[in-house]
């Protein structure tokens, strides 16, 4: 699959840098939005709302809010980078290089899997902190990373579509962030009527945010490994995708 490796790893290297170096832009917003999450929702909600499935409201919501913040950090990675050297004009250069489509997508992937990582893993620490238990780390982190590198693919792929940031921000905006907020993350689908909750089941975010659920405070709606699975699914389709659209040059060479 990967046979140029020194390309390969300064390329992903390259991607990791870039957001690394404006940390206080990429970093600090999702520690800082989170934790007025937890306050407005978990301290002000929780007199109404004590607990949901015998765990208090306040530590039930944690899981939601570290996989929010992987996935919006994990697709604005990865869509930002390719878009901006769309409107530069630099990524046709970048595709007669001696990269293939599968080195430099998986390239761009990883850059957006570290970056969700790093913060998933952040505000895990600082949920930790906030007295959520932690059942399972190794699964919590791995779940982390798999769901990263799932919307990274997914960020790849918009980046791709998009001709401008204004269509970036509508994509987010009107489409993920909403499901986000339809996951599941301030909430139990069991606490909605019939319908919206089978309606939630179509939602893959759901399955992203009821896995770690299960690994953190083990409250699990949906089969673990029915959620895995489907993770595992998402992940492979997305980068498949995103790889097969790098290889077409769709809106690059065009």
């Amino acid at each position: 699959m990967i046979k140029n490796w020194t390309g390969f790893f300064t390329l992903s290297g390259r991607e990791i840098k870039r957001f690394f170096s404006v940390w206080k832009q990429t970093v600090v917003p999702g520690v800082v939005t989170t934790l007025l999450y937890i306050f407005i929702f978990g301290v002000a909600l929780e007199n109404r709302i004590s607990t949901i499935s015998d765990i208090p409201y306040k530590i039930y919501i944690l899981p939601g809010l570290i996989m929010m913040n992987v996935i919006t950090n994990s697709v604005a990675n990865s869509a930002s980078s390719l878009l901006q050297m769309k409107l530069l004009q630099t990524l046709p250069e970048l595709m007669i290089t001696p990269l293939s489509s599968t080195e430099m997508s998986l390239s761009f992937i990883v850059g957006g899997t570290v970056r969700g990582s790093v913060n998933g893993i952040l505000i895990l620490l600082i949920c930790v902190l906030s007295g959520m238990p932690l059942e399972n780390p190794l699964l919590t982190v791995g779940l982390i990373v798999m769901v990263s590198w799932i919307f990274s693919a997914l960020g790849l792929i918009i980046g791709q579509v998009a001709d401008s940031w204004d269509q970036l921000a509508v994509i987010q905006n009107f489409i993920i962030t909403p499901l986000s907020f339809l996951g599941g993350i301030f909430y139990s689908i069991q606490m909605l009527p019939d319908w919206a909750s089978k309606i939630s089941l179509l939602n893959p975010i759901y399955y992203s945010i009821n896995s770690l659920r299960a690994a953190t405070i083990g409250v699990e709606e949906f089969s673990l490994i029915g959620s895995i699975i489907i993770i595992i699914v998402c992940n492979v389709f997305l980068s498949s995708i995103a790889i097969m659209l790098m290889n077409t040059g769709y809106r690059i060479r065009s």
